[in-house]
């Protein structure tokens, strides 16, 4: 995700797509682990999603 399409987000749906993420990223490191997965990249990306998230709903509290 781009950081223009989270900033454009409401506070619940980034609270909502920091759930979703990291409900995915829990599944995409279990096939990892197995041995299933294809590309160990998605979990970078994954997990850079989710500090942006983090990062903007801390931004938007402080305000």
């Amino acid at each position: 995700m781009k950081i223009k399409e989270i900033r454009d987000l409401s506070t619940d749906e980034l609270q909502q797509k920091n759930r979703e993420l990291v409900e995915e990223l829990f599944k995409l490191r279990l096939r990892h682990a197995s041995g299933q997965l294809d590309s160990p990249a998605t979990l970078g990306q994954i997990r850079r999603d989710i500090a942006r998230i983090r990062t903007v709903l801390v931004e938007k509290e402080v305000r």
